[in-house]
């Protein structure tokens, strides 16, 4: 009986490549790594928009849970001077980013939201929590007096100023005895006087100021309405889901869901982002 026959050089030489291209992918020697068609679709950058009588930290919940999902996240500083100056201020921001945006709001920032991101492209969606979503050439002040339900006029103190042009203003704050119920009625009672303690004022100008533009018109949207809001009464966020054709939620919360419901703020969002990567 005889042994198999011995290979020959070429023979060896071949085997040898193909044993260090296998150890070399971790791939048998025929399966060569596969390259897409396609690349996938880059992530939008995620931008957070806070309203009145707070900064960019009441994201904070929000933001973790974002990041630990591996998005880029930008809480941008809403100077609450004015939806004018607000709107440009944030405007700047989002042209300083490429690629694409998907843009959130919360309360007053739903507004600066609308009017900041008209016009811009790579602005893919935006995203309005507990918000006013005004329509062009809407005055805030009126669009909150539409729906019955709202406790935040009354709550108001008015600190005079003066404006950057040298007009007379007001800051407003919510009474320290009134933020828990109107704004923060399911946060814990020590956080909502923390909150209350470090609000930041509203130009009162923000409620006579007409909006120009309206983003949702040409952008895609989505809306968490909060069923027990005591600042933006539910039925005016309703009516403003309904006419923005808005992929919409509802929950069982105070105005401030970013704390309370962080995971339903949170959920939305990323909704919002994985329609942006499909397309």
């Amino acid at each position: 009986m005889t042994g198999p026959h011995p290979m020959s050089r070429r023979a060896l030489v071949a085997a040898g490549a193909a044993a260090v291209a296998a150890g070399a992918t971790g791939l048998p020697a025929h399966a060569a790594p596969s390259t897409p068609d396609d690349e996938t679709p880059a992530r939008p950058t995620l931008v957070l928009v806070h309203g009145a009588f707070a900064d960019g930290s009441s994201w904070a919940p929000v933001v973790e849970r974002l990041q630990r999902a591996g998005y880029t996240v930008r809480a941008v500083a809403n100077p609450l001077r004015g939806l004018a100056a607000d709107a440009a201020h944030v405007r700047a921001v989002l042209t300083s980013l490429t690629g694409p945006v998907v843009l959130a709001g919360h309360s007053y920032g739903g507004a600066v939201i609308t009017e900041a991101a008209a016009g811009l492209a790579h602005v893919k969606a935006l995203v309005y929590v507990a918000a006013f979503v005004p329509d062009a050439g809407e005055v805030l002040g009126e669009l909150a007096d539409r729906f019955p339900g709202s406790e935040l006029q009354p709550a108001l103190t008015a600190v005079p100023v003066t404006a950057p042009d040298g007009t007379p203003d007001a800051d407003l704050y919510i009474r320290a005895d009134r933020f828990r119920r109107v704004f923060a009625a399911d946060v814990p009672a020590a956080t909502a006087r923390l909150l209350a303690s470090v609000q930041r004022p509203l130009s009162a100008s923000a409620f006579g100021a007409k909006a120009t533009a309206a983003a949702w018109r040409t952008i895609p949207s989505w809306h968490l309405v909060a069923a027990r809001d005591r600042a933006i009464a539910p039925a005016l966020q309703r009516f403003q889901a309904r006419r923005a054709h808005a992929h919409t939620v509802e929950i069982a919360g105070s105005h401030l869901p970013l704390r309370s419901h962080p995971d339903a703020v949170t959920a939305l969002i990323r909704a919002a982002a994985r329609a942006v990567t499909a397309h």
